[in-house]
């Protein structure tokens, strides 16, 4: 499952588009939203405060954050980034795009055997 989340402001008439990257729709199917209103009190103390308009109403909530730790914040992973130009128009599994074997990421020309000696495996398993 992919997630992506961000935070949106609407406008006078209670109206916000989001935008989602331009690859959303091909890369991903059978989509979920998880929308909530901060309507109370956002994140303090390690602790926030939900209101709802109704008494006795069930909450589900789900609070996510980026890490913010030394080591996180010195090794961010990257979401996108671009192929190096050899690897323009490869793939990892061609045959999942219908392209030809010889479009796969790492595929080396193969290499030319090297010349069997006289004496080699195959003079045995003629003797025997």
């Amino acid at each position: 499952m992919n997630v992506y989340n961000g935070k949106v402001t609407t406008n006078g008439r209670g109206l916000a588009v989001v935008t989602l990257p331009d690859y959303f729709e091909a890369l991903n199917r059978d989509f979920r939203y998880h929308l909530t209103a901060i309507a109370a009190k956002e994140i303090s103390g390690n602790r926030f405060t939900v209101r709802t308009s109704k008494p006795g109403v069930k909450v589900s909530w789900q609070v996510t954050g980026i890490r913010h730790d030394a080591y996180a914040d010195a090794h961010r992973i990257q979401a996108e980034e671009e192929k190096p130009p050899q690897e323009q128009e490869h793939y990892l599994h061609p045959e999942l795009f219908g392209a030809p074997a010889e479009q796969a990421i790492g595929l080396h020309a193969p290499s030319v055997a090297a010349p069997t000696l006289p004496g080699a495996a195959t003079d045995l398993v003629a003797a025997n």
